[in-house]
């Protein structure tokens, strides 16, 4: 069965659906003819959220999901049949500056998520969202495999460790003998239309490159495993989808790009100032902020072995999408537009694969 036909009419509760990769998801799952409700704070005015329009066709709560009994009236008042869970502080710069707020949201709002999944008795499938840096980074050259150590170096990483042993816990404790299934999913760094974050490589870039200034690269030698958006939001919906049919499905995944994904952030910008042209350039400029690794990448072998799934765009096409995107917001174009084509042409790439 294909992602957009087993989610039509499906309940679905999204956590944290105002972010960039939340407002991906909203945009599927509506496509797809998905009953979505999402929980979340504001998006700030300027947001994919807002410009294109990601709360027509659902159920949208502003809230915080530390608010355990916001959450839990949101979320029954949904009776969601899938979560998703993505609602977190994101930033690792902004966890040395908000360490309790870090641990509080993503810690925390794990465990009111869970609580409600835990009391409810209409949820099938529950996927927690959390990063590639959950694991103990020793900056060696192989990637992380799903049974290693959990023990990410900053707040943020680490908090995102702390959440995958909440999720641990609760489905050995609670979910075992039940016919609900819960897996945790760890995905690289994303690209893609509509990301203004600070501190993201990409959004950096383009704010840069619209003023005419050049762009301030800070670990130019950092390697990443960048990916398209839609590669981790499919994954993440056909993980939900799978274990929703057979629980055995249920675990621990890693999303991220092939070997020829996992690039330096100095390739990264060199791609970019290419694609984009019109004179775009990058300089090193170490701005002796906080402790970041300087390698990460991820085995997904897992993930495809168990699913058949693989990535579908290489760091190019997912570059291409990106600034197609943002240069038709500029032009004040349609953007909704715009997602529609690139998610149905991802789609279509997944879905016609050789089985």
């Amino acid at each position: 069965m294909g992602l957009f036909d087993f989610y039509k009419g499906k309940r679905v509760f999204i956590t944290g659906h105002t972010g960039f990769k939340g407002s991906w998801m909203c945009e599927v799952l509506k496509m797809a003819g998905a009953s979505v409700t999402g929980y979340a704070l504001n998006a700030p005015d300027v947001s994919l959220y807002n410009t294109a329009r990601i709360s027509e066709g659902i159920a949208s709560v502003i809230g915080d999901i530390r608010d355990a009994d916001r959450l839990k009236e949101a979320f029954d008042q949904a009776a969601p049949e899938i979560v998703i869970h993505m609602a977190a502080q994101p930033i690792v710069r902004e966890s040395y500056k908000e360490p309790a707020y870090t641990y509080e949201t993503n810690v925390m709002g794990t465990v009111n998520i869970l609580e409600c999944v835990r009391k409810s008795d209409t949820v099938r499938s529950f996927v927690n969202v959390t990063t590639d840096k959950v694991y103990l980074n020793r900056s060696r050259k192989e990637g992380f495999k799903e049974g290693e150590e959990l023990n990410g170096y900053d707040p943020y990483s680490n908090s995102k460790s702390c959440s995958e042993l909440v999720t641990q816990t609760y489905k050995r404790c609670f979910f075992d003998d039940t016919d609900t299934a819960i897996s945790t999913a760890r995905a690289g760094n994303v690209i893609g239309g509509g990301d203004h974050s600070v501190d993201r490589i990409i959004p950096d870039c383009i704010r840069a490159v619209t003023k005419g200034d050049p762009i301030i690269v800070r670990n130019p030698g950092s390697v990443r495993p960048y990916q398209h958006v839609l590669e981790p939001v499919y994954a993440y919906l056909l993980i939900a989808m799978k274990q929703f049919e057979d629980r055995r499905f249920r675990g621990s995944y890693n999303i991220g790009p092939d070997e020829k994904g996992c690039v330096t952030t100095g390739e990264l910008a060199d791609k970019f100032c290419s694609l984009w042209g019109e004179g775009a350039a990058w300089i090193n400029k170490s701005d002796g902020g906080p402790h970041e690794d300087n390698f990460l990448k991820l085995d997904c072998s897992l993930m495809k072995e168990t699913f058949g799934w693989a990535p579908l765009w290489d760091i190019d096409e997912a570059l291409k999408c990106t600034i197609d995107w943002t240069k038709c917001a500029i032009g004040n174009g349609d953007v909704r537009s715009c997602m529609h084509e690139q998610i149905s042409r991802y789609i279509n790439g997944q879905e016609g694969r050789p089985s």
